[in-house]
C-alpha cells in the first residue's frame, strides 16, 4: 500500500464516516484506521488497525508508512498532535491541544489576557462569584454542566456527577453574553476564519445546543484571535465558542477539531468548498487554499430534542430536498428502535436539520414545514 492516511478514531460519527472518509478518497489517499473500535470500523478503510489511540506511544508503534497522521476526535487530538510530531508529519502543537482540551488549563493558560475565575469543583473558596458553571474538566457535548446558584447546589450537582463518573470537574465563573462560534482552518502560518454562528441554548440549568444560525463574526473576533494565538492554536480546523458582552469576547471553551452535530456539513455547504478535504490537505503539508467569501445567504442548523427518554419508535430518515428556495437537508443522529435516557445534553439529538437560503423568513417558515411534517415517536 501507497503512504496512507492513517485516521485514528474512537465512537463513530457521521464526521468521518460522511466526511473525512469519503474526502480522503476524493483526494486518492488509502486510509488506515486507528482505532480502539475496530469492529465498529470494519470494512470503512482500506485496513484497520486495533490500537489504543488515547496513547501516543500506541499511535506510534502502529502507524506505517504515512501520508498524514490525523483525528477528529475531541480526547485523541494530544496523543496525535504528539505522535505526528514524533513521527515527523504535519500536525499541531501538542501543548496547544492539551490546553484547549483542558479547561483548568486553557483558564491558567489565558489568565494574563482574560482572567476566569476557575477552580477545582471539590475547592471553591467561599468567596467565589456565583453563580458558577459546574462542568467536567475534559468534557464534550454539555454533558453534566450545570449552572448553579449557590454553595448548597454546587454540593448537590457535585454529587449528582460523582455518581454518574469521577473524572476531574471544575467551578468557573458564568460569562454573560451573547453566545457565539468561530470556525477558524490553519496551516501552521495562516490562521483564517471561515465563519460564525450564534448559539441558542436550552434554559438553565442546562446549556444545550438547540439552534446554530449563521451570522457575520462579531467586531469582537479578533479578541478571540489572540486568546487562540496565545494557546498556540494554529494548525488545522478549530471551533471555538465564545461569549460577547460589553465590547469584551471571553471563550468558553476551544474545540480543536472541526465543528460537530451536523454544523460541519452546513459549514462547507454554505462556503460551497470541499472543506473535509481542504482540512486533510493541511495534514498533508499543503498550504490553505483560497477561499471565496459565502454569498450573503442565510442558514441554520436547528436540533431536533427528545422531550423524554425512551424507544424512538419512528423518525424520518435522512433526506436533502428543496422548499420553494431554500435547501434543506435532514440526518439522523438516533437510529429508529433505539433506546437511550434523557440526559440534556447534545445527547438528547434525534437529528439535525440543515437549511440555506435567501433569508431568515424562508428558512425558517421551510425548516418550520419539515417539522410539522414529520414525526418522531418516543415510546
Amino acid at each position: 500500500m501507497p503512504a496512507a492516511l492513517h485516521l485514528a478514531a474512537g465512537k463513530v460519527t457521521d464526521s468521518v464516516t460522511r466526511g473525512f472518509l469519503p474526502a480522503a478518497r476524493a483526494l486518492g489517499l488509502p486510509v488506515v484506521l486507528l482505532t480502539d473500535r475496530p469492529e465498529a470500523y470494519a470494512g470503512l478503510g482500506d485496513a484497520v488497525v486495533g490500537c489504543d489511540v488515547t496513547d501516543y506511544r500506541r499511535i506510534i508503534a502502529a502507524t506505517g508508512e504515512a501520508a498524514a497522521l490525523f483525528t477528529n476526535g475531541d480526547f485523541l487530538q494530544a496523543p496525535v498532535a504528539l505522535a505526528a510530531d514524533c513521527l515527523g508529519l504535519p500536525g499541531k502543537d501538542w501543548k496547544a491541544a492539551t490546553r484547549a482540551k483542558d479547561k483548568a488549563l486553557m483558564r491558567r493558560h489565558l489568565a494574563h489576557i482574560d482572567p476566569v475565575f476557575s477552580a477545582d469543583a471539590w475547592h471553591v473558596p467561599g468567596d467565589a462569584p456565583y453563580p458558577l458553571v459546574l462542568k467536567p474538566r475534559g468534557g464534550v457535548a454539555s454533558e453534566d454542566v450545570f449552572l448553579v446558584a449557590d454553595p448548597a447546589e454546587l454540593a448537590a450537582r457535585r454529587a449528582e456527577i460523582r455518581a454518574r463518573r469521577d473524572d476531574p470537574l471544575v467551578a468557573e465563573e458564568y460569562l454573560p453574553g451573547r453566545l457565539h462560534t468561530l470556525e477558524t482552518l490553519g496551516d501552521g502560518r495562516e490562521l483564517r476564519v471561515l465563519g460564525s454562528f450564534r448559539t441558542r441554548l436550552s434554559p438553565p440549568p442546562h446549556f444545550v445546543e438547540e439552534r446554530l444560525e449563521w451570522a457575520p463574526p462579531p467586531p469582537e473576533t479578533d479578541q478571540v484571535l489572540a486568546q487562540l494565538r496565545a494557546l498556540g492554536v494554529g494548525f488545522g480546523a478549530c471551533h471555538t465558542e465564545f461569549v460577547v458582552h460589553e465590547g469584551r469576547a471571553r471563550i468558553i471553551e476551544v474545540n480543536y477539531r472541526v465543528i460537530g452535530d451536523h454544523c460541519d456539513f452546513l459549514l462547507a455547504d454554505l462556503l460551497g468548498v470541499p472543506l473535509f478535504e481542504h482540512i486533510l490537505r493541511v495534514h498533508l503539508g499543503e498550504p490553505l487554499p483560497a477561499v471565496a467569501p459565502p454569498p450573503q445567504r442565510h442558514a441554520v442548523a436547528e436540533a431536533v430534542l427528545a422531550a423524554r427518554g425512551g424507544t424512538l419508535t419512528a423518525a424520518p430518515a435522512a433526506a436533502e430536498l428543496a422548499d420553494g428556495r431554500v435547501r434543506l437537508s435532514y440526518l439522523p443522529q438516533r437510529a429508529v428502535g433505539s433506546t437511550a435516557e434523557l440526559t440534556r445534553t447534545n445527547r438528547d439529538y434525534l437529528g439535525t436539520i440543515r437549511a440555506i437560503g435567501p433569508d431568515r423568513g424562508e428558512v425558517d417558515a421551510a425548516v418550520a414545514r419539515f417539522r410539522a411534517g414529520n414525526a418522531w415517536t418516543i415510546a
